[in-house]
């Protein structure tokens, strides 16, 4: 039996950093529609890592 998390979008004021970096980088990439059409468990591998690569290096240039 497969289990599907619902989406659920928080307001800003709601998200941690790290969430606010997520969906940021998802809108930046073009994948936010599909996120909230069929939820995260919806994107590849691949798109999953980029947005994690892409997360990562904000972080490293915020600490700069």
């Amino acid at each position: 039996m497969e289990k599907k998390k619902k989406f659920s979008e928080k307001t800003f004021e709601e998200m941690t950093e790290d969430e606010r970096l997520k969906y940021e980088v998802a809108v930046e990439i073009g994948l936010m529609d599909r996120v909230r059409e069929e939820g995260w468990g919806a994107l590849s591998s691949s798109e999953t890592g980029r947005i994690g690569g892409l997360i990562a290096r904000k972080k490293k240039e915020n600490q700069k």
